[in-house]
């Protein structure tokens, strides 16, 4: 395995260890793109089953656990070559190179003269008490989860762990921020607009598609949704697209396909699939709850562009939708203009210049 080589750039960030949905990498090329004099480095650990998102180094998992030399020679180069370092979802950058805690690695990049700050993904952050106790559909209720104890104490550890270090702290979408501390900020995900170009009008078949593609059944609340679908699909109304597994390099052809995309049921927020989805000039159809939707409204001075439906709803939502074409299209055009306003790289890179450029630094 090799060492990450840094840029030549005046000011350097680097950004691991997970590439979530490659967030890391779309991340580094935003800042990279919209800001001067700046470069970056997307590293992540990949084992079977990756889905494939572009990522600047790829670590095998094996070797990121458990090659001392590399985990030695990679902290090194960081701490010399870099200026900046974005640490995800609370994990090791290093693996644990002499059983070192992932605070002991981001204190020492500090003492290196590298400015750090923490990037929040999802379920790293998200405190199950406190979703479930605050929305009805938690897929964190009533122990329908087995994960859900472990996420919790995870949970709690990583908040803890941000509390402790001091360090700016951003997350990747608005329904996180109750699960972090005060003064943390949004950081857009990106999507690209080369790769997520509009296909056909939607609603011009005589028979709509209608696709759903959840990273995670469960998450999405996909078994929630899938009997209204289907009775929909058996009956003649739509046709019904779940598709699951397919590499990061194909979906922007089976969204394209489609006239409705459903997003997710239980979490109440947006991300990645919704914003690719807006930028594929597709009509999304999600649960998103009123305070995130109200966060968007502050933050961006526009009503989020994500038609509201929840299980119970979603079959008179869908039986709407159709009904009024020209409607859906126009909010199908306004997605794409939403995502390509606050989500092509512009957005996040103006909220990274501050901890890049201004020299804001948290306290610690």
């Amino acid at each position: 395995m090799t060492v990450v080589t840094p840029p030549v750039t005046p000011v350097r960030l680097f950004i691991g260890p997970v590439n979530y949905a490659g967030q890391g990498y779309a991340w580094a090329r935003a800042v990279e793109q919209n800001l001067d004099e700046v470069g970056a480095v997307s590293m992540a650990y990949t084992g079977i089953g990756e889905f494939g998102f572009p990522v600047d180094q790829s670590v095998p998992a094996t070797g990121y656990v458990l090659s001392k030399t590399w985990q030695r020679e990679q902290a090194e180069a960081v701490a010399s070559g870099f200026t900046h370092v974005m640490a995800e979802a609370e994990r090791h950058l290093f693996g644990r190179v002499y059983d070192q805690s992932v605070e002991d690695q981001l204190r020492a990049l500090e003492a290196a003269g590298v400015r750090v700050c923490m990037l929040a993904h999802g379920s790293d952050i998200r405190l199950p008490s406190r979703h479930a106790a605050a929305e009805p559909l938690s897929p964190f209720r009533d122990g329908e989860w087995q994960m859900t104890e472990q996420l919790e104490r995870e949970a709690r550890k990583n908040r803890a762990l941000l509390e402790e270090l001091g360090y700016p702290v951003f997350v990747s979408t608005l329904g996180l921020l109750p699960d972090v501390p005060d003064g943390a900020e949004w950081l857009p995900v990106v999507v690209d607009p080369s790769r997520w170009a509009p296909g056909a009008e939607i609603l011009q078949r005589n028979v709509p598609v209608i696709l759903h593609a959840p990273s995670r059944g469960l998450v999405k609340g996909s078994a929630l949704i899938d009997p209204v679908l289907q009775r929909m699909h058996d009956d003649g109304e739509i046709v019904y697209r779940r598709v699951s597994g397919i590499p990061a390099h194909e979906m922007p052809a089976a969204i394209r396909e489609a006239d409705l995309v459903l997003d997710q049921f239980r979490i109440g927020d947006y991300g990645v699939a919704a914003c690719e989805a807006m930028l594929a000039e597709r009509l999304v159809v999600s649960h998103v709850t009123e305070d995130v939707r109200n966060q968007v409204l502050t933050r961006t001075g526009r009503a989020l562009p994500i038609l509201q439906a929840t299980p119970a709803t979603l079959q008179a939502v869908i039986r709407q939708a159709l009904s009024e074409p020209e409607q859906s299209r126009a909010l199908a055009r306004e997605g794409r203009n939403f995502a390509l306003d606050f989500h092509d790289g512009r957005r996040s890179a103006a909220v990274l210049a501050k901890f890049l450029i201004t020299n804001e630094q948290g306290t610690s």
